[in-house]
């Protein structure tokens, strides 16, 4: 292993030192802190389930919020009426099929049209929950009152990250994703290859949008009143992309390493510069995209090999 790439492993390996250290913040602090790390875990699940996808497929997606939301309403429609596993299952369930139902008809896009797709397929279940919500239930918002606090929160995204991050040990090494690695090379090289790139593309995107939606589903009880606008919030898909290129998506432990230090960025942005933090945000994006366009890792790689820093 080369220089660069060890010191790329050992950044990993001191994230998921802290994230080991976070279930504790209850008995310490009940208050900022474990706000935070909900936030940071919660990204952290976003940005990882979304670079299994599209970190070694090449399928660029901006459906990350509809599959979050999607977690999220499920909580406020089955929250009162079934206990907590079942809302949880019936959310991973909704995900899954509507990631079934919409790859089957759109895993075969590329490029920009599949961006283009997946931004609008978030705006499209956004509208329509809206319009349901208006139009026959009678009042667009929901009250989610459930008897879960924020330190449970915490635990359950730790519980999801460590599933989450044994599930992608797995699939990375598994022929599934093999095969994503080969068609994020060359995905006519590996039909030719005797890959089912339809299945391939459909098991991992449904996987993905499961983790995405258990997310929201967690979440959800922290917000005690959610609207289509507050769960489909296009920047949470913004945000997941931005934060898992500045990692690196090619690799499982990659997008911790854009999480903890953009999610530090923005809670400073947000509370000393409210006014402007678009903004701000958006040059971010920018001065990210620009200088370190494969990322951290990318730049550590570059490193070993001997190129400029």
């Amino acid at each position: 292993m080369r220089r660069g790439q060890a010191w790329g492993v050992v950044l990993g390996l001191l994230v998921l030192g802290a994230l080991a250290v976070l279930p504790l913040l209850p008995w310490v602090d009940s208050g900022y802190a474990v706000s935070m790390a909900i936030n940071l875990l919660m990204y952290v699940v976003l940005a990882t389930a979304w670079a299994l996808f599209s970190g070694s497929g090449g399928h660029v997606s901006l459906a990350t919020a509809a599959f979050f939301g999607l977690g999220s309403y499920v909580v406020a429609v089955l929250g009162g009426d079934m206990a907590w596993p079942w809302v949880l299952a019936c959310a991973a369930l909704a995900c899954a099929l509507v990631a079934a139902f919409v790859g089957l008809a759109t895993l075969r896009l590329h490029g920009v049209y599949f961006v283009i797709f997946s931004f609008g397929l978030a705006e499209f279940i956004r509208q329509f929950v809206i319009w349901y919500e208006a139009n026959v239930s009678g009042s667009v918002g929901r009250y989610v009152f459930l008897d879960i606090s924020q330190a449970q929160i915490l635990w359950q995204l730790c519980a999801l990250t460590l599933l989450l991050f044994v599930l992608g040990w797995w699939l990375v090494r598994s022929r599934l994703g093999l095969a994503m690695r080969m068609m994020g090379d060359d995905e006519l090289v590996a039909r030719h290859c005797g890959v089912n790139t339809t299945r391939a593309k459909l098991l991992v995107f449904a996987f993905s949008a499961v983790f995405m939606g258990l997310a929201g589903a967690v979440m959800a009880p922290r917000w005690t009143y959610i609207d289509p606008n507050i769960a489909f919030n296009p920047m949470v898909s913004f945000q997941t992309l931005i934060m898992a290129l500045l990692g690196g998506a090619s690799r499982l432990h990659g997008p911790l390493l854009g999480v903890f230090p953009l999610v530090l960025l923005f809670e400073y942005l947000w509370t000393s510069f409210p006014n402007h933090y678009s903004i701000l945000l958006g040059l971010s994006f920018l001065l990210i995209v620009y200088l370190l366009p494969k990322g951290v890792l990318g730049w550590f790689d570059r490193v070993a090999r001997g190129g400029p820093a």
